[in-house]
């Protein structure tokens, strides 16, 4: 993906405290359940913690989401459609949703299940509805919606966000319009 704008974030949790490391070297906050002060200034353990156990993800901005759901509602609005868009980040938390004027009210939820689905397994989710003959099972799980309209944002080789579009006559259009998403972010 070209041009996406990402924010990082890393989080380490030991024994009650959190600590949250800004990558962008402004410095170390800690907070500690007991009230204890002593774990506060804790800079040289800071740079272990970060070494050894933190990991760092890439997520879209919100104005990334942003563009591409509105190029995915833009794409569908061409075509006399009207959808509903969601966008989730790579942990399924809807990060937006616009909901096309005359969209019917089923499209917001079935629009953020085929992101998170999309974004869950790293494939469109027409692909993944494929995949029911060999699992059945897989439709059991909490979230997910397995028909066309789902298409996951990619970053360095794995998946960073979720795009789902839900409301067209078929799972083929709403898929057409969340790619559409997908491409505005590859600009």
């Amino acid at each position: 993906m070209k041009h996406v704008k990402k924010a990082h974030r890393n989080r380490l949790m030991t024994g009650g405290a959190i600590v949250a490391l800004g990558l962008a070297g402004v410095g170390a906050y800690s907070a500690s359940a007991s009230g204890d002060k002593a774990a506060a200034p804790a800079a040289a353990t800071v740079t272990e913690a970060e070494k050894k156990n933190t990991t760092s993800t890439t997520h879209l901005t919100v104005a990334a989401a942003t563009k591409a759901a509105r190029a995915a509602l833009d794409a569908a609005e061409a075509e006399n459609q009207r959808i509903t868009v969601a966008v989730v980040d790579r942990n399924g938390n809807t990060v937006v949703t616009l909901r096309g004027d005359g969209a019917g009210p089923q499209s917001y939820e079935s629009a953020e299940r085929k992101a998170y689905t999309a974004v869950s397994w790293n494939a469109p989710t027409s692909v993944l509805a494929g995949r029911l003959a060999q699992a059945p099972n897989l439709k059991d799980i909490p979230g997910t919606l397995f028909l066309g309209g789902g298409a996951p944002v990619t970053a360095k080789g794995g998946p960073i966000a979720g795009i789902g579009v839900a409301g067209a006559p078929s799972g083929d259009l709403d898929e057409k319009f969340a790619r559409a998403g997908v491409a505005a972010l590859e600009k």
